[in-house]
């Protein structure tokens, strides 16, 4: 079986997160995405909703599409979350089970600053998807890309669909252009503080739910 791993604060969750699992999951023949929401993340400490909220919202997003589940293995911990141990904890408990581990180019160029990255760079491949405002270019300054470089302008260049590079680990980075969808979580709590709709930012279930428990507001 192989799953796609999309974690992150999902602070909220909004359509751009599921129209990105959902245009992994195709275009890679993956058997399905798995959402892991952050418990406790170590780099982010702002404006970040409780992890029950958090865990809660991605459930009533997710709910009804089969090929997409969710995950508390690090909402349900007391500490601070790291991709490391939870990648580590779900390759042992899925034996057999091959692993992608899905993210940004912003958010692939961050793991340095990640807790333990040699290993974790050693432990998975990964697919790096497009996001508007940055090139495939960027990843160049990565310390994990060996090679590749002008694979990397050539994806931008000509706008291939999708590309494999081979990190220094022996591991592989995939490169997937994705349908560029502007929305971003921190735009929708901005509009949340200032009075302004959100509505067709995130499915109308999660608006209900962010209003029913007043989340997001100035405190």
């Amino acid at each position: 079986m192989k799953v796609g791993i999309f974690g992150g604060t999902f602070n909220p969750v909004h359509y751009g997160h599921l129209r990105a699992a959902e245009e992994v999951r195709e275009k890679l023949r993956l058997d399905k995405i798995l959402f892991i929401p952050s418990g406790k993340p170590p780099l982010k400490t702002r404006e970040i909703a409780s992890a029950r909220h958090r865990y809660e919202m991605l459930r009533i997003a997710v709910k009804g599409n089969p090929f997409l589940e969710l995950s508390d293995i690090e909402c349900r911990k007391q500490g601070k979350s790291f991709t490391v141990n939870t990648l580590e904890a779900l390759k042992n408990i899925n034996l057999g089970t091959e692993f992608f581990f899905v993210l940004g180019i912003d958010a692939f160029l961050d793991i340095p600053h990640w807790w333990r990255p040699e290993q974790l760079v050693s432990m998975t491949d990964f697919i790096v998807i497009s996001r508007p405002g940055l090139s495939f270019g960027a990843m160049r300054e990565s310390p994990y890309l060996t090679s590749g470089i002008k694979l990397l302008r050539d994806v931008d260049r000509f706008r291939n669909v999708t590309n494999v590079i081979k990190l220094k680990t022996n591991r592989y980075a995939i490169l997937l252009r994705l349908t560029p969808i502007g929305i971003s979580s921190t735009e929708i709590r901005k509009c949340i503080r200032q009075g302004k709709s959100i509505k067709y930012l995130l499915p109308p279930e999660v608006h209900s739910y962010i209003i029913t428990h007043k989340l997001y507001k100035k405190s």
